[in-house]
């Protein structure tokens, strides 16, 4: 069985190793934010988060209280707010 859009983008974590002489990368992320970019951007490509737990894990690692009878899409959203407040 082929793994979903969501899976490959979340499991696309480590970063292309830089070419000798290339200018330096920049600084990694906490990994609850480059959890939560993850998923943003798997979300974005089309895939659908088959765990709400997970969704919901990525946002209380974010610091969000999120209640277990929360729809998916709410949280996904709130995430997403967060996350261009974090940006801008």
């Amino acid at each position: 069985m082929k793994p979903s859009p969501l899976r490959r983008l979340l499991a696309q974590r480590a970063a292309p190793a830089a070419a000798p002489g290339a200018a330096p990368a920049a600084p990694e992320l906490a990994p609850e934010l480059a959890q939560a970019r993850a998923l943003i951007a798997a979300i974005d490509a089309g895939g659908i988060p088959l765990y709400p737990g997970k969704v919901n894990q990525i946002a209380r690692a974010l610091g969000l209280e999120v209640s277990r009878e929360a729809p998916v899409e709410a949280t996904v959203e709130r995430i997403r707010s967060l996350m261009l407040q974090l940006q801008g």
